[in-house]
């Protein structure tokens, strides 16, 4: 099988050796962000926010802190931490949210990068499986201009095998890969839906009970 494969892939000409450096990095993407999202990630913020909420309430910021630095949820950590350091500043409801929109754009940019680069690798692999597929099919009815009878069909079968090789890859290479995408896109949507909720419950418990939190409480978690 392996030999065969081979065969099949020196049969596809030079175009097949950059639709594989295609292949590599899209696979090299696909590991890495499937790690990042699926292994590190995780879509449980808003029910974490949901059990901070009594001592936040109460005024308890370092249980607050402490809880939420055992989720090991690090975005929600550092949402919760702002949360806390508005309270004890009294900043207003208006320094709350850009401080969580800050901490929300930088955490839907890291949650997304990259994965666009799938997408762009599968186009390149289709388009560069198609170049291989002109470019054997030129080669092949150029040469049968002065070609024998007898060597015309070898030439033109060697061509034509050589161009469809290379299509082959090429779609080989781009299905998985834009599959991959819609699976990583998804996920990527599911951690910001789930991270901006997360938020929006915060703001709405740190920034409309500032004045029903015990404020010596508050002031001892400096």
């Amino acid at each position: 099988m392996i030999a065969q494969l081979g065969n099949l892939f020196q049969a596809g000409g030079f175009w097949m050796y950059p639709i594989m450096m295609v292949q590599i990095a899209s696979v090299a993407l696909i590991f890495e962000r499937f790690v990042a999202l699926y292994l590190r990630r995780n879509t449980d913020a808003r029910y974490i926010v949901a059990g901070l909420e009594d001592d936040i309430k109460n005024g308890k910021m370092d249980r607050v802190l402490s809880r939420a630095q055992s989720s090991g949820h690090k975005p929600l950590e550092v949402l919760t931490k702002v949360g806390v350091q508005s309270t004890i500043d009294l900043g207003g409801r208006d320094e709350l949210q850009l401080k969580m929109d800050e901490v929300l754009i930088e955490e839907s940019s890291r949650v997304d990068q990259r994965i666009g680069f799938l997408s762009m690798l599968a186009n390149v692999a289709t388009l560069l499986g198609l170049l291989g597929t002109i470019v054997g099919l030129i080669k092949s009815f150029s040469s049968i201009s002065n070609a024998t009878a007898a060597e015309k069909a070898r030439i033109l079968a060697e061509g034509v095998g050589e161009a469809m090789n290379a299509t082959a890859y090429g779609l080989v290479v781009a299905v998985p890969a834009l599959v991959a995408f819609a699976i990583l896109q998804n996920r990527a949507n599911s951690i910001i839906d789930d991270l901006n909720k997360a938020a929006l419950r915060m703001y709405i418990v740190f920034g409309f009970n500032v004045e029903n939190i015990p404020l010596k409480k508050v002031r001892s978690s400096r």
